[in-house]
């Protein structure tokens, strides 16, 4: 006879708790429910997401997909623990990369994984996706939250994101046959440093001495970590009535190489970016970053943003109309540069 053992295993003795997890998914319905949109159907549980692109108005699309993450910048969020906005940069590292190809994002997938299931936390996270879902107009149609003892420390998590945008077919950027020597360069000011250079960030904050819930030396009226935690801008709604109309003709997404690598992304072989970086002021975090760090400015510039994240490039005819629409939007744009034939 087979001995019964009095000890019997369980999921839950393993670290993992479903009810939690059937919890949290009843918590963000309504948060996903909120990102609705034309051709989304954004009801969470089933096994997977559906997406009518004809519903959204599409005759011919192209559909453009991204991923990405929020980098070290999340280690600031559980250390503060301030969850609310890493969710809206996660969004936004994704939407503005597909938005650089040319393409409206459509919906968005999260992954949240963590060792340790805390409801309150995660459902802080994931409103903040939503918030930046609602921003790019984009629906939250679905995602996965993991459970995994032993694979992270005690409050920490880790997050990606997963968008598909679409563009009508010849709508794509960048629009090389468009581009010439002496076409301008507009730049959209940033929120500070964005989902970029965190790593860095955080040996600066340790050579500072200051703590995360010292005042900010340059952002007044917040803690170090408040201003650090600054979210990502997303630039959808300025950039996407500009796309439609095929205005522009490159965009470049001031991401991780900062504004030394990532204006060539968006150029043919024949053509560069000369940028003028005295043609801004940076914002004070750069400014203290670098100084505090003893950073040199051709680091920054090929770390950070330094105060402009996205760049535009159009025809000289379609320049001062379309700095006028970028700032009517909302944005500080600026000229700083232009494109020049290569040596």
């Amino acid at each position: 006879m087979a001995k019964t053992r009095r000890n019997s295993l369980s999921y839950a003795n393993a670290g993992v708790n479903i009810d939690a997890g059937a919890d949290l998914v009843e918590q963000i319905k309504p948060l996903a429910a909120s990102t609705s949109r034309r051709g989304a159907d954004t009801g969470l549980g089933g096994f997977g997401g559906a997406f009518d692109l004809k519903q959204a108005g599409f005759t011919d699309p192209v559909l453009v997909s991204g991923t990405d993450g929020v980098g070290t910048k999340l280690k600031l969020a559980c250390e503060a623990r301030l969850h609310e906005t890493v969710g809206i940069d996660l969004v936004a590292m994704c939407v503005n990369d597909v938005l650089a190809q040319g393409a409206e994002p459509l919906f968005f997938l999260d992954y949240f994984a963590t060792s340790k299931l805390e409801i309150e936390q995660a459902a802080s996270v994931i409103s903040g996706i939503a918030e930046g879902c609602q921003q790019a107009k984009c629906a939250l149609i679905g995602g996965e939250t993991a459970e995994m003892p032993g694979m992270y420390s005690n409050g920490e998590y880790d997050l990606a994101g997963f968008v598909v945008g679409a563009a009508e077919r010849g709508k794509l950027l960048p629009r090389h046959q468009n581009m010439q020597a002496g076409d301008p360069i507009i730049g959209l000011t940033s929120s500070g440093p964005h989902s970029n250079g965190y790593s860095l960030i955080r040996q600066v904050i340790t050579a500072s001495g200051l703590s995360l819930n010292t005042e900010s030396p340059f952002s007044p009226d917040q803690s170090l970590a408040q201003a650090l935690l600054t979210p990502t801008k997303i630039y959808v709604d300025s950039l996407l009535p500009l796309l439609r109309e095929g205005t522009i003709n490159g965009l470049a997404h001031i991401t991780g190489g900062g504004l030394i690598e990532n204006p060539s992304r968006m150029l043919p072989a024949h053509l560069t970016a000369e940028i003028d970086t005295a043609s801004w002021t940076w914002p004070e975090v750069f400014t203290w970053i670098s100084q505090i760090g003893g950073i040199s400015n051709h680091e920054m510039l090929r770390t950070f943003n330094c105060g402009i994240g996205m760049i535009v490039t159009v025809s000289p005819d379609l320049l001062s109309e379309t700095m006028q629409r970028l700032s009517d939007a909302g944005e500080t744009a600026l000229q700083i540069g232009e494109l020049r034939a290569t040596k």
